[in-house]
């Protein structure tokens, strides 16, 4: 079941740099926030499962051992897992798997092309 959430207080500047956002987004105010929690609560199980990845359970990253909270949080831009591949390494295994395109299909820049010249 869908929950209203309600923040109080919200500054002016504050209110009209999301209101601009949502514009630019082409979304309403409400839509542009449910976008923004959303993200917001998909980074937080990202987090956790960073954590559980490194060994952490607790949800949050210590200080080399010491026991101490890190001084620095976990953010998903930084956490790698192990085995995982470059986008780099990725193209080059696409490439040696499909190296000539497929002959009975269109390629992207092909549909692209004749899209833009039937304007």
């Amino acid at each position: 079941m869908a929950v209203n959430l309600s923040i109080k207080g919200v500054p002016e500047h504050v209110a009209a740099r999301l209101r601009a956002r949502a514009e630019r987004n082409r979304r309403s105010l409400q839509k542009e926030l449910l976008a923004i929690v959303e993200r917001a609560a998909h980074e937080s199980d990202v987090h956790a499962a960073a954590s559980l990845v490194n060994g952490n359970a607790s949800g949050r990253g210590t200080d080399s051992g010491s026991g101490q909270p890190a001084a620095t949080p976990v953010t998903p831009e930084v956490v790698t897992r192990p085995g995982s591949l470059t986008v780099e390494e990725i193209a080059a295994r696409l490439r040696a798997l499909y190296p000539e395109p497929v002959a009975d299909l269109p390629r992207s820049v092909d549909i692209i092309r004749q899209a833009r010249d039937s304007r």
